[in-house]
């Protein structure tokens, strides 16, 4: 059964209406064909008029929707013969951030990504995509891996920001972000990371410090999370839709101020709508950016990426 967000509440009732009417035609009742019909148009016309003009707080919603493709979904979809690799070589191995060797579309690759989970034991197993210290630790070592091997980097970020646990940082929770994040900087390869989901802070950035960063239609980016944000400045989490707001959190947001590189549209009502629509879509946009990219050599690449990061300090956008 699909679920529903709180603002999709008209929607849900029409559908709730238009599956009634079909278990009524199945079950040999009247033909009711032509008002399941006008029910699917007026649907339709409700859903595409709900997300043409979502606030930043309801595009918070659908980013962290339950049925939204997670991170091993576009692995499945996208990179064939995935082997994943485990471990920091430290402390363990943090199910949080999956990587591993793969092909895409032909070319081998190193994969990254922070994955959540798709059901209660999946996203305790994956601590809801919150990673600790081994997890980026383990980032790290598959992007030099990477650059050993020269192989293109590509990372699927879905996180709400770093596990923010007492045991975390007393295993250097910060060192190992900063790490993670200098590493994406020194990679000798090309390197394309895509916002899915939510974007968190250093959690985020630590495996998205890359060539070229996409968004989905209805992701978020930001250095802290609405609730957190309202709990800082309010001291009320409740005001979270007002900060959501005050973020500039969203794609077309980020986009406008040059700090993401592409943003992929979503089908209507979503990316768990049509899961392999948008897999596939994504799919096509990373190997447009990815193409121009393996022509460039490795200083060539370290120079421009860090150039791009540093150029977004210089702008003075609030």
């Amino acid at each position: 059964m699909r679920h529903f967000l709180d603002f999709e509440k008209p929607i849900a009732e029409l559908e709730g209406q238009i599956e009634e009417l079909r278990r009524t035609t199945d079950a040999g009742g009247i033909d009711v064909a032509e008002e399941i019909g006008r029910l699917r148009d007026k649907a339709e016309k409700l859903l595409s008029a709900t997300y043409a003009k979502l606030s930043p707080w309801q595009k918070t919603q659908v980013a962290r929707h339950p049925e939204r493709p997670k991170c091993l979904a576009y692995v499945a979809g996208l990179i064939e013969d995935f082997m994943p690799l485990a471990g920091d070589r430290a402390f363990a191995d943090d199910a949080a951030v999956v990587g591993g060797l793969g092909r895409f579309r032909g070319r081998n690759v190193m994969v990254l990504g922070t994955e959540k989970g798709t059901d209660t034991e999946s996203r305790i197993r994956h601590n809801f995509g919150s990673a600790k210290p081994e997890g980026y630790r383990k980032a790290r070592r598959l992007i030099e891996l990477a650059g050993r091997f020269n192989l293109p980097i590509l990372s699927f970020v879905d996180t709400a920001g770093a596990f923010p646990g007492i045991e975390a940082e007393a295993r250097g929770q910060a060192e190992a972000i900063a790490r993670s994040i200098e590493a994406c900087l020194d990679a000798p390869v090309p390197f394309v990371a895509t916002i899915i989901g939510e974007g968190g802070s250093g959690g985020a950035i630590a495996l998205a410090a890359a060539d070229r960063v996409l968004m989905l239609e209805h992701s978020i980016y930001s250095v802290i999370s609405p609730e957190g944000c309202a709990s800082i400045l309010w001291r009320d989490a409740a005001k979270a839709p007002e900060a959501a707001e005050a973020l500039r959190l969203t794609a077309e947001d980020l986009r406008r101020l040059n700090l993401v590189d592409g943003v992929v549209p979503e089908p209507m009502g979503g990316a768990h709508r049509e899961a392999e629509v948008m897999i596939a879509s994504v799919g096509d946009r990373i190997e447009a950016f990815l193409n121009p990219l393996l022509a460039l050599d490795g200083s060539t690449l370290r120079a421009r990426r860090r150039e791009k990061f540093l150029e977004m300090g210089r702008t003075g956008v609030v």
